[in-house]
């Protein structure tokens, strides 16, 4: 995905729903050291200053590791404020438009080119640009931050989509444990041989009645087989493609022939990750935070989501975090930034934990060697992908959006039907 082709700020920015509020305020002018002003200090200040940050719910748990940690080692204190995720963006972009940002803000990194190109937060490209270990950030994130070749956001935490599966399972149904699928045909083998072992034992499992499930978990096959979702702006919908089309009848398939577990097509999201730790369904895609939550005596396998073909790829979501457009602390703010991203931060704070590292150059630490589970994750940060569109959300996550009918009507819907209309749907939500 390149930085350099998408719309200028000042045309994107138009198109945001936030935008209004954030404009009309002039959140920040976008030049390194805005918003605090004062010469920029690229190792940070720590000189007992407070700072504000907040984050949503689903990342409160590394958050707030983070902030403990920094807030025992440092004269500077930094003030978390947990937002309820179904909250949050409502919150942030009422702030903004007050100017009453906080000094740190993360949050969904699909969401960050909708306050990037509305000028929420401060142009940190030198400070990013200082690191040492820049080029070992994960680049969807960084690449979810960048407008005009100008960086806004480092990676706060990570959230990537694997296959997990069930290997005691594997080892019944004659299969070998040590292999998992590499394509998507032997992932339907793989999940029929398990299910053929019959009683409460189901194949695979997946939320039907989720739109963001669907794009998480489903979205990585097209990407691994080398086929796009969408077009380079995020404003065309490809998902009627023959390889979009062909990955959609696989599921099918299994849905027909009972390979599902039960409560797939009601399955809103809220539950679909509770099934495979019981351990009676044995192959599915899942987020890589679903690792440190197994049951310490459950055999599992990780693996990287297989193209149609072949390949890998995953969706890399998570949170992104940066300096608030109007922080009057932001080389204070950047101290903080700097700090949790060094090595020590990244494997005593998020690797021992089992998370995902922002890094990819840290795999050799002590907490991977004995999980190679972890190893695989953490090694498909640098391939992975964050989908790119200003009305993501309006279109794949909202149960309202033209996403949902789309997918549901090729996995649930009359044989061969034609997804054309259903996709211009689509398109239309992402360029209206």
């Amino acid at each position: 995905m390149s930085r350099n082709k998408r719309p200028s700020r000042a045309a994107r920015a138009g198109a945001v729903l936030a935008a209004a509020a954030l404009l009309a305020a002039g959140c920040g002018d976008g030049r390194p050291g805005g918003g605090g002003g004062g010469e920029v200090v690229l190792e940070g200040v720590d000189d007992g200053t407070t700072l504000t940050m907040w984050t949503r719910a689903a990342t409160e748990a590394q958050s707030q590791r983070l902030v403990d940690a920094y807030n025992a080692s440092h004269e500077n204190q930094i003030e978390l404020t947990v937002i309820p995720t179904d909250d949050y963006q409502t919150r942030v972009g009422t702030a903004a438009g007050n100017r009453e940002l906080p000094d740190l803000f993360a949050l969904d990194v699909v969401f960050a080119p909708n306050f990037t190109t509305a000028g929420a937060f401060l142009d940190i490209t030198d400070r990013i640009d200082s690191l040492e270990f820049k080029d070992a950030l994960a680049p969807s994130h960084l690449d979810a931050g960048t407008v005009d070749d100008r960086e806004y956001l480092v990676p706060h935490t990570l959230d990537l989509s694997v296959l997990f599966y069930n290997k005691d399972l594997y080892t019944q149904a004659g299969l070998d444990p040590e292999r998992p699928p590499t394509t998507l045909a032997e992932f339907a083998e793989q999940a029929r041989a398990v299910d053929a072992l019959g009683g409460d034992v189901s194949g695979t499992f997946f939320g039907g009645n989720c739109g963001g499930c669907f794009v998480f978990t489903w979205w990585p096959t097209l990407w691994a087989e080398g086929v796009e979702v969408m077009n380079e702006e995020g404003t065309e919908s490809l998902l009627d493609s023959p390889e979009a089309q062909e990955l959609y009848a696989t599921y099918r398939s299994l849905v027909e022939d009972g390979v599902v577990a039960p409560g797939h097509a009601e399955e809103t999201g809220a539950t679909w990750v509770s099934l495979f730790p019981e351990g009676n369904i044995g192959v599915m895609p899942m987020p890589s935070t679903m690792l440190g939550l197994m049951p310490e005596d459950m055999n599992i396998g990780v693996a990287p989501i297989p193209g149609l073909t072949g390949g890998q790829s995953t969706f890399v979501g998570g949170d992104s975090i940066g300096i608030s457009a109007n922080s009057e602390h932001p080389n204070q703010a950047w101290d903080f930034l700097r700090w949790s991203l060094e090595e020590e931060q990244q494997v005593e704070l998020l690797a021992a934990h089992g998370d995902v590292m922002a890094r990819t150059d840290l795999v050799g630490n002590e907490y991977y060697a004995d999980n190679p589970n972890a190893v695989v994750m953490n090694d498909l940060v640098a391939v992975g992908r964050t989908p790119y569109s200003l009305k993501f959300g309006q279109t794949f996550n909202d149960p309202q959006g033209p996403w949902l009918p789309l997918v549901r009507e090729a996995v649930y819907g009359p044989a061969g039907a034609d997804l054309g209309p259903l996709n211009d749907d689509v398109t239309a939500s992402l360029s209206s």
